[in-house]
């Protein structure tokens, strides 16, 4: 008996523990939502800046970032199957940038089909299902690059222009842009116009055609990293920096050193971080069926060398430095 009494105070002690222990039990958590962004390619800087935007956003919204897309951005039956794999994996939800603008509407009305909400960045597609747009105004940022690339020869001369892809809606409206502004000046000759496929040979080898047929030329706007890049190379083989003048697009490392060194004479900065950051905001909003905007624009900054060092410059130049 007295063995039993001296053993009940431990057996109330250990029976209290499992009370409260099952009292505390913390309640489930919210579901983690599993978000896939999508990227046009892989290859060039400007995606891994998307890429850590997208990431910061999922951190803060505790929500897990699938990244993949095809490391060719002409790749477009590649980018499809990737968003169909995603799509038969039940993701909550996919931030893309489309490879095609018409060729991937099909794939978006999949998707939202199957209940999963779509934004696109960057690149859209020719359709208005998706739930929200995040990219730059880039027939605004095409004028802008033909105002700076006048401005620079003095409003009179011959020029080339180096897109990207046929189809991109991107490359497309950038072209655009910078015809509708090279328009507005008389006394501007738009001589060339070549594709460079968003590779920096193909990029070289339309500066060098373009150069050796017009070798009055006065100045190139190239409408991405690497058109910028290989049109960059080019003048700096043929000795020509500072005589034709180099407008381009994003900024990449060796687009910044092409500004440092003046072989690059103005750039026209996107702000990819906030595309893959708002993007990932932008899905989340979707899934809490929050209000959202249906066009999202990051918005463009000429960068020159005057301004670089400015931390205005320096915040789109370096981002999260």
């Amino acid at each position: 008996m007295k063995r039993w009494i001296a053993f009940l105070p431990l057996m109330l002690i250990l029976t209290g523990c499992s009370t409260s222990e099952k009292a505390e039990a913390p309640q489930s958590k919210e579901k983690t939502h599993r978000i896939a962004v999508v990227p046009k390619g892989t290859a060039h800087s400007f995606w891994q800046t998307v890429l850590a935007g997208a990431e910061k956003a999922g951190k803060e919204h505790g929500a897990q970032i699938l990244w993949k897309g095809p490391s060719d951005e002409k790749d477009t039956q590649g980018q499809i199957a990737i968003i169909e794999d995603f799509i038969n994996s039940k993701v909550d939800a996919i931030v893309m940038a489309a490879c095609d603008a018409k060729a991937l509407v099909g794939t978006v009305q999949k998707a939202m089909d199957a209940g999963i909400p779509v934004v696109t960045i960057d690149s859209g597609v020719d359709s208005d299902l998706p739930l929200s747009y995040v990219a730059t105004d880039n027939v605004e940022g095409g004028r802008i690059a033909a105002r700076e690339l006048a401005k620079l020869i003095g409003d009179k001369g011959k020029v080339g222009l180096i897109p990207f892809i046929k189809g991109a809606r991107s490359s497309e409206e950038r072209e655009r842009g910078f015809r509708e502004g090279i328009a507005e000046y008389p006394n501007i000759v738009l001589a060339a116009t070549l594709y460079s496929q968003s590779a920096i040979s193909e990029a070289m080898k339309a500066a060098e055609d373009m150069l050796t047929k017009h070798p009055d030329m006065a100045g190139i706007f190239a409408a991405n990293e690497p058109g910028v890049v290989g049109a960059k190379r080019v003048i700096e083989q043929r000795k020509l920096v500072g005589k034709v003048k180099l407008i381009g697009f994003d900024a990449s490392e060796a687009e910044i050193e092409g500004l440092k060194s003046g072989t690059v004479d103005a750039l026209i900065v996107q702000s990819p971080f906030r595309m893959g950051y708002d993007g990932v905001g932008a899905a989340i909003k979707a899934l809490k069926k929050e209000p959202l905007e249906k066009r999202i624009d990051t918005g463009v900054t000429v960068v020159t060398r005057e301004n670089m060092e400015t931390p205005e410059a320096r915040a789109l130049l370096y981002p999260g430095k």
